[in-house]
């Protein structure tokens, strides 16, 4: 008997264990529509849909500034998020200035889902050289490096410390790593989100 209780609080274990695994990570691109208490936001996303966002206990607010292309030297970590160029090369649509503190946050490339074919490149600027077409930036991450066009039409961001109080109707947020729960929401420990109307390009 007591080896079937056991089996079975087992078998719950695993099963309440079991919607926290399966539970999807998404990312979400949209504009606050209405904040619904602490922690709390319905959010309109980049495709026209509504949804609920809620946060963790302590979440981090970040705030996506404007930034420009001199402000982008060797030796800064940084984010790119590119496409290919009629000729191939990776042209960046948007370059994020990491600050120092989140240096080899996501290092490496990998596909990205702003746009079709996109790619995004967390790495330190090894090189900057000017060229007709614009800036040919040099990334170097652990295991390879890639060679990306900074364009006149590139966004450059860097970031601040952000608060809640920041989070209003109408300010455009970027959620990287939320979890979508089982009635639909995302759950959120970070948001960034632009100030002074900028959004977030990536």
């Amino acid at each position: 008997m007591l080896r079937r209780f056991l089996l079975s609080c087992g078998l719950v274990g695993v099963c309440a264990v079991f919607p926290a695994v399966a539970q999807e990570t998404v990312r979400l691109r949209g504009t606050i529509e209405r904040v619904e208490g602490p922690g709390a936001f319905v959010v309109k996303s980049r495709s026209g849909e509504t949804m609920k966002m809620t946060t963790t206990a302590k979440p981090t607010y970040t705030a996506m500034i404007k930034a420009s292309l001199a402000d982008i030297k060797p030796g800064l970590f940084v984010g790119a998020t590119a496409v290919p160029g009629a000729d191939g090369k990776l042209e960046a649509v948007e370059v994020h200035i990491f600050p120092e503190t989140m240096r080899g946050v996501g290092e490496g490339h990998r596909p990205w889902d702003l746009k079709p074919q996109s790619t995004m490149t967390n790495a330190a600027v090894e090189q900057s050289v000017a060229g007709v077409e614009g800036r040919t930036l040099t990334l170097k991450y652990k295991g390879g490096e890639k060679r990306i066009v900074v364009t006149p039409q590139t966004v450059v961001v860097t970031y601040a410390n952000g608060n809640a109080a920041e989070l209003k109707p109408g300010v455009a947020i970027f959620i990287g790593g939320g979890t979508k729960q089982p009635d639909g929401s995302i759950r959120t420990s970070r948001i960034t989100y632009g100030r002074d109307g900028l959004v977030p390009p990536m």
